[in-house]
């Protein structure tokens, strides 16, 4: 098991600069802003799948840099991007549920997947401070939709 540390710095900020749509599509669902409500709903919701999706692919990517090729951890690698098109499907608040249970059942993953040592220490790190922030804008989308 290795020590957490924190997250390069560069990874910090790209994830940041990542997480600026999740904040614009927040914004945007506001009550203040409503001609824009449904162009904000649409970016949670599709540029969360989109975000699910490359996460999954995370994991698909250290499975082969550990030569783990089975079943098990491509398949999980997978799993988020099969959430997150029934999410995009359904839309609205069921579909930013699923992206909220989803990211949090991923950063979970995340966090078991680094104490077994198949992920870099700082990676938790990234993730807690990145899924709070996307957590928080889909839930705004949620109330205010």
């Amino acid at each position: 098991m290795s020590q957490e540390m924190k997250p390069p710095s560069v990874a910090l900020q790209l994830g940041l600069a990542g997480a600026i749509p999740f904040v614009v599509g927040a914004l945007a669902c506001l009550p203040l802003v409503t001609t824009v409500h449904d162009l904000g709903l649409w970016l949670l919701l599709h540029y969360g799948a989109i975000i699910l999706s490359f996460m999954g692919g995370v994991h698909w990517g250290a499975a082969m840099m550990r030569n783990d090729i089975n079943l098990g951890s491509l398949g999980r690698s997978v799993l988020p991007s099969l959430f997150a098109l029934p999410a995009v499907f359904l839309g609205g608040v069921s579909g930013l549920i699923i992206l909220i249970v989803s990211f949090a059942t991923l950063l979970f993953y995340d966090e078991q997947e680094t104490k077994a040592g198949r992920l870099p220490a700082w990676y938790p790190d990234l993730r807690r401070r990145l899924t709070t922030i996307v957590i928080a804008c889909l839930a705004v989308g949620a109330l205010f939709s």
